[in-house]
């Protein structure tokens, strides 16, 4: 092995070489000419005739299958809530947003209150008391 192969085999493995991707295959499909590609342009560049649309009566029974059913969810959280367990929790809640907006209100330099905690208590009693009526309406 010569000394000029020894270093342009060094070279060529130190440097970066271009990334080469080998090309898609070619789909085999006939370019169309230019009359009618301008054709094409025009038909496109026009709108459809709409056609008249058959009017179905539908009656009150099917409509009614059709609408979705009342989520209950929110009215069984808002109701648990409400419930002797939760009482406290929406308690605490109630106390920290009244004095969070007071602080506010009152432009108050001390540290920023939030009322994330007494939150996510209220939130975690009342799925506690709403999941099991949940599952059983879904059953």
């Amino acid at each position: 092995m010569s000394l000029s192969s020894l270093f342009s085999d060094i070279y060529t493995s130190l440097t970066i070489s271009p990334a080469h991707a080998d090309a898609p295959p070619a789909e085999e499909h006939e370019e169309p000419s230019s009359d009618s590609k301008v054709e094409e342009e025009k038909k496109s560049a026009e709108p459809e005739p709409k056609e008249a649309e058959p009017v179905e009566e539908e009656s009150e029974a099917e409509e009614a299958e059709e609408e979705e059913p009342e989520d209950t969810l929110p009215a069984i959280t808002e109701e648990c809530s409400e419930s002797k367990e939760c009482k406290p929790a929406k308690h605490h809640y109630g106390e920290c947003v009244a004095r969070v907006t007071a602080a506010e209100e009152g432009g108050a330099n001390g540290p920023k209150e939030d009322c994330v905690e007494e939150f996510f208590h209220l939130v975690h009693c009342s799925a506690q008391c709403a999941a099991p009526q949940i599952w059983a309406k879904l059953k």
